[in-house]
């Protein structure tokens, strides 16, 4: 022991004991320490600071022992409570951070990974009653991609939000029945399909690529549910940094050194979560499910199975249709030479690998450049010259970074950014924060690539919160919109409540070798609060425009004859929407545009009556393991009006009235409540602001089609509650003469309405009245 180190014990005046090493007035070496409270710390200290080794013990039974450092429970150790429950892992600044194993009281586990005190990152949770969790935390809740598996063998494997199933998932009953579909807060809520017990099923890789895996995840997919290796889950040691301690005084030192109190850091807090098999009894009794091996389902059987196409809403079956699937290595030959014939050229074609990776870095390199550097210009109305062609910025962005450009780990680019100062009022028009637009661009999250919906052959991407979308442009398209962003600017300021395509940026990335790649930033209309269900491009033409039923998705957007359903609305809110398409649509045709689209987007509301069909009290079977219990028992229901919605009085303080990238305009008024403006009340679910196209009810009446007169397909419902959303796209198509006359010449059959060829007074015409009949006058 050092000569200025020495035990002895020392009293100070408030009741607390110190019985140890000192160096000079402070506690320094081992020692220990015991306040008036009876709680009492020994182990190592350094300069008057619990730093090192030692154990703490409360009053109330709890203790810890493990790393110390500045006075607190930093590094790692384990700490058991006054009720029992044990948490060993790692520790920063008085809080579970890192990773860590806890026992509760109740006998549950948390296995895995913390921060700030809670669950977050990966993790496995088994509760008492032997059910298993083991997938993706935040926030202390299931969130992300998870597996939960029931003590009875079921398992759920899919996306998780808040402690609920929400988003694509695949589960198997115990008897063998697979559902794959989506689900929101828990509950079944859009288009999925279910093989009965003993039915054949594609394998699991095909099944997990339906739902967006990839085939890493596909070959260990359902790997996790039956065991965790030992060794990823054992708990790892780490090395806890020592640090100096500030100086205190010598009596009652530690009033001001942060001591530890299990009553101020809740270090006894027992945060167990709900056994999921409690809450899915109040589900639906279809969300058990069970366990998947794929054991003897490595290759596609070559026989018949019977499948039921379905489609929920907040966990009511609305829609069925049975169909026999032939699964043979013939079809699915035939599958992968029909996707190489309809493979379409694109402007993108240099893109392979990771050349879209690359493209993707260099859009997001650019745009912090653009908007980092037209930010700070003081606002000031765009003049003439703001539209010309000296109105660019351009930069060359070097690997290895210059003067001007940071280093990046893409490839070389030039890049080149139209109209900033327009664009740049256009993002303050719509009342959008440039640190937010370029951190949602531009963020560590990246951009996602999505499949083109339509046939042009382009590229989208969108940003991680969904609120843009980015997309690669033809150089004709470009032309036009550069042409016509004078008179959109100024249409878009005169009519705020516009349904017109949102642009946020004009960019080009030229690539080496001189290959150029062009892009337009625009809102994305579905970034909703609701899942929309179903979506529909309507152009009010009846030439190609249907879905192959055997390419229809969860997520695919269908067309003017595949729609079945016409929507009636308040009076007030029809007329706003069809005074500004009119207005729209002459501003289109002022600008010789054809082709232009009605983006519409269907939230389906379950009547509140009808909701208590997701689990009959009488009856113990899980229906989704047998088709015939999903029936309606009476037919008279089909026909009970829904009444899920509400109009009320609009309240600012009880919505959010922040901007969106697609929502701008006043809230609407409702004929229907005296001619007030308005919110939409969703019992149980939210209160919405009623804006033009955004948040907008109807009821959606449904027709037969002719194409369905002999279908399998059941509606079991005609008359639905819905929420609309909608919005005026692909608007840079510009009339051609030419075309019109070499279609004329070259086709036999030459049809006046094709749109390709339809002038554009006649295509806004044809367009209104289209829609006039899918949203029929409220007399």
């Amino acid at each position: 022991m050092e000569d200025n180190e020495r035990l002895t014990e020392k009293a100070f005046t408030n009741g607390d004991i110190y019985v140890g090493n000192f160096k000079g007035v402070l506690p320094h070496g081992k020692g220990k320490y015991t306040w008036s409270d009876e709680t009492f710390y020994e182990g190592d200290w350094e300069e008057g600071k619990m730093i090192g080794k030692g154990h703490i013990v409360w009053p109330s039974g709890a203790k810890y022992e493990g790393d110390f450092s500045g006075g607190y429970l930093h590094g790692f150790g384990t700490f058991t409570g006054p009720d029992g429950s044990i948490y060993r892992g790692t520790w920063r600044i008085n809080i579970r951070h890192g990773i860590g194993r806890k026992e509760y009281s109740n006998k549950d586990v948390y296995d895995g990974a913390w921060k700030e005190g809670v669950h977050e990152g990966s993790g496995r949770y088994c509760w008492n009653s032997g059910n298993t969790y083991i997938g993706n935390w935040k926030g202390g809740k299931m969130c992300g991609r998870g597996v939960m598996k029931w003590v009875n063998g079921d398992i759920f494997d899919g996306s998780w939000l808040n402690g609920y199933r929400n988003g694509s998932g695949v589960y198997r009953f115990c008897d063998g029945g697979y559902y794959f579909g989506t689900w929101t807060k828990g509950l079944k809520d859009g288009k999925g399909k279910f093989y009965p017990a003993g039915s054949k099923h594609p394998s699991l890789r095909k099944l997990c690529s339906t739902l967006g895996y990839d085939d890493d995840d596909a070959n260990s997919v359902f790997s996790h549910s039956s065991s965790i290796n030992t060794e990823e889950s054992r708990i790892r040691k780490p090395s806890v940094k020592r640090s100096l301690s500030e100086k205190i005084s010598g009596s009652g030192f530690f009033r001001s050194s942060g001591r530890i109190s299990h009553r101020t850091l809740s270090l006894s807090d027992n945060r167990n979560l709900r056994d999921p098999a409690v809450e899915f009894i109040c589900e639906n009794a279809s969300c058990k499910l069970s366990h998947v091996s794929n054991e003897g389902q490595s290759a596609v059987q070559d026989e018949c199975t019977v499948i039921f196409e379905r489609e929920y809403m907040q966990g009511v079956l609305i829609k069925e249709e049975v169909r026999n699937a032939e699964l043979s290595h013939k079809g699915k030959q035939r599958s992968k030479f029909s996707v190489q014939e309809v493979k379409r050229s694109s402007c993108v074609d240099i893109i392979e690998g990771n050349r879209s990776y690359y493209l993707m870095l260099n859009l997001q390199l650019g745009i912090r450049y653009t908007v980092g550097k037209i930010t700070p210009v003081p606002m000031r109305e765009v003049r003439a010259s703001d539209f010309g062609d000296r109105a660019r910025i351009r930069m060359y962005f070097p690997r290895k970074g210059s003067q001007f450009t940071p280093p990046h780990h893409s490839v070389d680019f030039y890049w080149k950014d139209y109209c900033p100062m327009v664009f740049r009022n256009l993002r303050e028009m719509f009342k959008l924060d440039a640190a937010e637009y370029m951190m949602s661009i531009c963020g560590d999250d990246g951009l996602r690539e999505l499949s083109s919906p339509g046939k042009s052959g382009s590229i989208f991407y969108l940003s991680h919160d969904d609120r843009f979308v980015i997309k690669t442009l033809k150089k004709s398209e470009l032309k036009v919109l550069l042409k016509m962003l004078p008179k959109y600017y100024s249409h878009v300021g005169e009519h705020e409540n516009t349904l017109i395509t949102k642009f946020f940026g004009l960019h080009r990335i030229t690539l080496r070798g001189g290959r150029k790649v062009r892009f337009v930033v625009m809102g994305n209309m579905f970034c909703t609060e609701l899942r929309i269900h179903r979506s529909y491009d309507l152009k009010g033409s009846t030439v190609g425009r249907y879905t192959d039923k055997d390419k229809i998705k969860e997520n695919t957007t269908l067309k003017d004859l595949d729609l079945s359903y016409e929507f009636h609305m308040d009076k007030f809110l029809w007329e706003s929407l069809f005074r500004q398409i009119s207005i729209d649509c002459m501003f289109l045709e002022s600008q010789q545009i054809i082709d232009y689209s009605l983006l519409l987007g269907l939230h389906f509301r379950a009547p509140e009556h009808l909701k208590a069909l997701l689990e009959p009290p009488t009856t113990a079977s899980n229906p989704e393991s047998s088709p015939a219990d999903d029936d309606i028992s009476s037919q008279a229901e089909l026909m009970i009006p829904p009444k899920g919605l509400l109009l009320v009085t609009h309240e600012p303080r009880f919505v959010s009235t922040a901007p969106g990238p697609h929502i701008r305009g006043n809230t609407l008024r409702a004929y229907s409540i005296g001619d007030k403006e308005v919110d939409l009340l969703l019992p149980g679910t939210a209160r919405l602001r009623v804006q033009l196209g955004v948040n907008m009810p109807a009821q959606a009446n449904h027709r037969l089609l002719e194409s369905k007169v002999d279908s399998m397909e059941v509606e079991l419902f005609e008359v639905y509650d819905v929420v609309l959303y909608m919005g005026i796209i692909d608007i840079l198509q510009k009339y051609n003469m030419k075309k019109k006359i070499e279609h004329a010449y070259k086709s036999l059959h030459f049809d006046p309405m094709a749109v390709s060829v339809v002038e554009p007074k006649l295509y806004a015409s044809r367009f209104i009245n289209f829609l006039r009949k899918v949203f029929p006058e409220q007399p």
